[in-house]
């Protein structure tokens, strides 16, 4: 019987974000994620007592897989430098590449709870590019700073280039240049290589 129950669960979140990422949270209703997952609106309600709640699992479960590939970037062979590059590339190029679900992730508004929700999942992105920059002052790769407040800046940086382009899709040579543009503001801010010696 829990197995039964847990497999129309995971249908109907799975129902869910498969068509999130195809409409944004906007347009999409318990129906359609009914007929999707091929249960009755009733049966979506035994599970989730709220679309809120149904779109805060979805909106869980896909934070969590874009911030795993995010680290699993940040920890890979290369200077703090070259990985912070590819950690913003690829942070980028993965939104473009889905931009209705990076949309719904990254800005749309839903309601309070889901936009409390979006605060909390940045952290985790922020604290890794942290990280990073510090191993770079470590290997004297970026000059002393205040590590916290650049990764801030740079998530913030990230989203907000991101606004436009993930509301009006870009041409391929035109996303290109964003990505390029958007590593170097970002390389940046994070500082010139450290060329004076630690006291």
């Amino acid at each position: 019987m829990q197995s039964r129950i847990d497999a129309a669960r995971e249908q109907i979140v799975t129902a869910a974000h498969r068509l999130v990422a195809e409409s944004g949270y906007g347009g999409t209703g318990i129906p359609d994620i009914a007929k999707e997952a091929g249960v009755s609106t009733g049966s979506v309600y035994v599970h989730f007592p709220s679309k809120t709640a149904l779109f805060s699992e979805v909106y869980q479960r896909a934070s969590r897989h874009e911030i795993e590939a995010f680290r699993e970037v940040a920890e890979a062979h290369g200077t703090a430098r070259e990985r912070l590059a590819r950690m913003v590339e690829t942070f980028a190029r993965r939104a473009l590449a889905g931009r209705k679900l990076a949309w719904a992730l990254l800005v749309e508004s839903v309601n309070q709870e889901i936009d409390a929700e979006r605060l909390r999942f940045r952290e985790p992105y922020r604290a890794i590019i942290e990280d990073v920059i510090n191993e770079g002052i470590n290997a004297d790769e970026f000059v002393y700073q205040d590590a916290r407040v650049t990764s801030m800046c740079i998530v913030g940086a990230i989203v907000e280039a991101l606004v436009g382009p993930l509301s009006n899709a870009l041409e391929t040579d035109e996303e290109g240049r964003l990505v390029d543009s958007l590593t170097q503001v970002c390389l940046r801010s994070a500082g010139p290589i450290n060329s004076e010696p630690r006291g």
